[in-house]
């Protein structure tokens, strides 16, 4: 397979980082202690997601990539 990109969005805090990947399909996570970490575990939670579900879980028109992403607090 060849190489696949997509953006992500980290959160740290007090417990270490988060990472959400943008433009896939299904939830995939990563986390670790550190920025590195998260990153690493979340590049084999796509790839795992990916080689499971195959290609399609990335954004469905390859055509039309993600222009904005937005980070927002909800009150609920």
């Amino acid at each position: 397979m060849d190489a696949l990109y997509c953006y992500g969005l980290f959160r740290g805090h007090s417990d270490g980082y988060i990472a959400y990947p943008l433009g896939m399909k299904g939830v995939v996570v990563g986390e670790g202690d550190s920025y590195s970490e998260a990153l690493h575990d979340v590049e084999s939670a796509i790839r795992f997601h990916s080689e499971i579900f195959g290609e399609e879980v990335f954004d469905p028109d390859p055509d039309t990539p993600v222009l904005e992403a937005f980070v927002a607090e909800a009150g609920v």
